[in-house]
């Protein structure tokens, strides 16, 4: 239904969020959703155009790095590094602000390697490509605070220690990492329960 962040069966994920969205309900829900870091207005629409369609009142969405953060109850008013190692894409972002200012996507993941190697490279290298940009005074102060390891790459020891050695930074795994985008969703769902003023059907 959905493959490296991108839908491929409109349908079957209308017909799965259903089941979830009407269980039993009455009033029009608000639906927060992550989102992969850097995807395209089509990717935003066919989110709006499922939901709107099972009736969904309005909606949030959120990049999931920016959502990682939020779960993992870190400091965002300082710089900081997220890594998100997925079964199929590996994302990484710096955060200033509570917002993503600049971020890197690669269609590779976990299920895609035999061994961690081609990840940790992929990571390092992403990483890099930031300190070289217009940020990278702000990339290093983040590195200095260590990255914030998500997903469930995040998971496997023998990836935060190559990646911290490949890096000369710490790399802290957050807590529950797989699940951590999730539990950062339901906590901007809750923040907008009670602001409704706040909802807009955009990106945040």
């Amino acid at each position: 239904m959905v493959a490296r962040g991108c839908f491929e069966d409109l349908a079957g994920v209308a017909a799965l969020v259903g089941a979830v969205v009407t269980d039993g309900r009455r009033e029009r829900p608000t639906a927060v959703v992550t989102t992969p870091v850097l995807c395209d207005d089509a990717h935003r629409e066919n989110v709006r155009a499922v939901l709107a369609e099972l009736g969904v009142a309005s909606v949030v969405l959120i990049d999931s790095v920016k959502a990682a953060a939020f779960g993992a109850g870190v400091d965002l008013t300082q710089p900081l590094l997220v890594v998100d190692l997925g079964a199929q894409l590996t994302e990484v972002a710096l955060v200033v602000g509570g917002m993503v200012v600049e971020a890197r996507r690669t269609a590779l993941g976990l299920d895609d390697v035999r061994t961690v190697f081609p990840i940790v490279e992929v990571a390092g290298e992403a990483l890099l490509e930031l300190l070289r940009g217009d940020r990278g005074a702000q990339v290093v102060d983040a590195l200095d605070r260590g990255v914030l390891l998500t997903g469930g790459g995040a998971l496997r020891p023998e990836i935060t220690y190559k990646l911290g050695r490949r890096l000369g930074a710490r790399v802290c795994p957050a807590p529950a990492p797989h699940t951590v985008a999730v539990r950062g969703a339901a906590a901007a769902l809750q923040a907008t329960n009670r602001h409704p003023t706040a909802c807009r059907i955009r990106p945040t």
